[in-house]
């Protein structure tokens, strides 16, 4: 069950058009009972008997983000090490023990966190509590764990970007649109840099940000919040904090034009991948955002999918996506012509889209549908303990407390079709846009 250890932990949104319109009413309450140990370790937890079982979550204030040339992908290195042993528990256990309480883990990284999580049956939750406090106080960091997550973390890279199209194609946006900030690279990390990772690097990245002050933990399900309480000070208060991480800055340079990147390699048809410089997450304009995606690529009837794939049919795929990150982003587009049909043709439909919406707007229908779009994936994470879990963890580690949660569908629920046009004049401007064309070519020793 580790298949999310190279990706990201996505809930899925469900674009479905809904008769009635949601609303931030249908948020139930969280009696959320929140402690803050010695050692900074901020501890929520969510008593809820419903079921049997038990979701434990730990987020880590730490991403491709907080790395530097030479290192990239060590935070996601990281990920696969901390299911590795340490000091009282031996190399396997960790997955052993959790799988025999009926139970399984997993874990993700993305540029801003990373993540670990471990849905288990209530009688397993003591065994948690020592599995994580041990990780986290003293994870084995040494050659042998080191080499076997290198090369596992090289081929994930070899399967997941560099042999594929898609993948190769996000990874060179990312490049070509920053400049200075860690954005530019990966999650996964330069191959090269994979290569030079020391046993060196690997603990004092662990001692900076692998400390409690620099976590949150939260439990969510079938327990005494007295009893977790009591186990959390037992196994974790007496694991040092550590200084406060350096902060990250944000010395990306205003990018003043357009860049267009040709990228040949084999591949069947030619595609396009290409974004535009926005906000990060907090900033105003981000649920406006997040709405003009839907509208664009969420279903078949979304205004890019309807009109290149099934009306026009000179795009075999098209999709957007708002993504902003705890610094400013990118808002990104991606589609493959269709054959008989130029990449040129469908980089200028979209384009067309696009200034349709600057010029004449959206409808309400669409902007209703995109609401309930987001707002029924928001009320889905909160029927069950790990959706529940995560969304606290997110918003205690980076928004300024988890209560913040309850704001983001009023958000969702403000924004007006002027808001739609809005934001799509202010944003999808070229002379902040980083094209990457491909330009398909047949296999080395092809036959011509």
């Amino acid at each position: 069950m580790k298949g999310l250890r190279h990706s990201p932990f996505l809930v899925a949104l469900g674009f479905l058009w809904l008769s009635t319109t949601l609303s931030a009413q249908t948020l139930p309450n969280l009696n959320v009972q929140r402690i803050k140990l010695k050692n900074g370790l901020v501890v929520l937890a969510l008593e809820d008997h419903t079921v049997p079982s038990i979701s434990f979550y730990t987020l880590y204030k730490v991403g491709s983000r907080n790395e530097h040339p030479g290192i990239t992908g060590l935070s996601h290195l990281f990920e696969h090490m901390m299911f590795n042993g340490s000091a009282r528990f031996k190399p396997k256990m960790f997955d052993r023990l959790i799988e025999a309480g009926g139970g399984y883990s997993n874990a993700f990284t993305t540029s801003d966190t990373t993540e670990y999580f471990e849905e288990v049956s209530s009688a397993t939750l003591d065994t948690v509590l020592q599995l994580e406090a041990d990780r986290m106080r003293a994870l084995k960091l040494d050659s042998e764990n080191l080499e076997q997550e290198r090369g596992i973390v090289k081929e994930e890279r070899r399967v997941n970007t560099d042999n594929t199209i898609p993948g190769s194609m996000s990874e060179l946006l990312w490049n070509h649109a920053f400049l200075a900030h860690p954005y530019h690279w990966d999650t996964i990390g330069f191959m090269k840099d994979l290569d030079a990772i020391q046993v060196a690097d690997a603990r004092a990245y662990f001692k900076i940000y692998y400390a409690p002050n620099n976590a949150v933990v939260v439990v969510v399900g079938d327990f005494k919040t007295a009893t977790l309480f009591a186990g959390i000070r037992k196994h974790f208060e007496d694991i040092p904090a550590q200084a406060t991480p350096r902060a990250v800055v944000n010395s990306e340079p205003l990018q003043q034009g357009e860049k267009r990147i040709l990228y040949y390699r084999p591949a069947e048809l030619p595609a396009i991948h290409f974004g535009y410089k926005i906000g990060n997450n907090h900033d105003a304009d981000d649920p406006a955002l997040d709405l003009l995606s839907s509208i664009l690529s969420s279903g078949d009837s979304s205004r890019l999918y309807k009109g290149l794939v099934y009306e026009q049919q000179i795009a075999t795929e098209v999709s957007a996506g708002n993504e902003s990150r705890l610094d400013p982003g990118l808002f990104t587009f991606y589609a493959q012509s269709a054959p008989n049909h130029s990449i040129e043709e469908v980089e200028k439909a979209i384009y067309n889209e696009l200034e349709a919406i600057k010029t004449k707007g959206v409808t309400e229908r669409e902007l209703q549908k995109a609401k309930n779009a987001r707002l029924s994936g928001v009320i889905g994470r909160f029927s069950t303990n790990l959706g529940r879990a995560g969304l606290l963890a997110t918003f205690e580690a980076h928004w300024g407390g988890w209560k913040r949660l309850y704001e983001m569908t009023s958000k969702y629920e403000k924004i007006t079709q002027a808001d739609i046009q809005r934001v799509a004049k202010k944003y999808l401007n070229e002379r902040t846009r980083t094209v990457i064309l491909l330009r398909p070519e047949k296999p080395e020793g092809a036959g011509q």
